[in-house]
């Protein structure tokens, strides 16, 4: 479970990237952060890191300061891939043991059960056949995958996956879907940034709505509402909804 209670974020240049923002997420559920460019969903997610000084508010991952949490090795964080240096002379498999470095002595030594588990996170994301590659030899699907079982290897509690379904294809998306409705299955706590509202009512059980602050928060089916996204993106959001298979719910009477 995550839970931020009145968190808020200056930088020192004096913005103010959150300011008093609430939210739960419940183990065994996916849970959308939605919001604009700017809105503070990466400071949220370095909050939940602790990347960030709090300039006021508390966070806690299964009831345990952010600090406690780390140390166990409770959050696992997928990235954006324009995050990531993907010329990097890495191999698949490397990046997946990168999971297990926080449960390794300080020389990083893999053990047998290090071994084993990046070997059962390769399977499960389809990605065995191709564990020698080069991350950047790989299609966008494939890399976001191989972030996803590097999180797998990590066996975290709580998962944060930055913009999972940009660039990828239809069939990677559901394939990533139905691996992230498998691990809600498990317990699993997850918080997903994206834009993809289409997606978010068909797999997303709650979703924040962000603007430096929570403008809303719950179940999918009570916060997705024309009103609350008007709030979120104003004008902008008839171009999110150009792309969406059918009408945004409309407010409840």
């Amino acid at each position: 479970m995550i839970a931020l209670d009145g968190v808020s974020v200056t930088y020192r240049n004096g913005h103010t990237a959150l300011r008093e923002a609430s939210l739960t997420v419940p183990s065994g559920s996916i849970t959308a952060l939605v919001g604009v460019n700017g809105s503070g969903k990466s400071t949220l997610f370095k909050a939940i890191m602790g990347f960030v000084s709090l300039r006021a508010g508390q966070v806690r991952v299964d009831d345990l300061p952010v600090a406690q949490a780390l140390k166990r090795n409770l959050v696992a964080y997928v990235p954006q891939s324009e995050d990531v240096d993907w010329d990097f002379p890495v191999r698949v498999e490397d990046v997946v043991l990168m999971g297990r470095y926080g449960r390794m002595n300080f020389l990083r030594l893999a053990r047998t059960a290090d071994h084993q588990a990046v070997d059962a996170a390769l399977a499960r994301v389809g990605l065995t056949e191709l564990r020698k590659r080069q991350i950047g030899e790989l299609s966008g699907g494939q890399k976001k995958r191989v972030f996803l079982a590097r999180a797998l290897a990590q066996d975290s509690r709580v998962i944060l996956l930055d913009e999972p379904f940009t660039g990828v294809d239809a069939t990677s998306e559901r394939a990533i879907i139905e691996l992230l409705q498998a691990l809600r299955a498990e317990g699993r706590s997850m918080l997903v940034s994206t834009h993809d509202l289409a997606s978010i009512e068909r797999f997303c059980d709650r979703t924040v709505l962000l603007d430096r602050t929570v403008l809303a928060e719950g179940p999918t089916a009570e916060v997705f509402t024309r009103e609350n996204l008007e709030r979120t993106f104003g004008g902008a959001l008839r171009l999110f909804e150009s792309d969406r298979p059918e009408p945004l719910r409309r407010e409840r009477a």
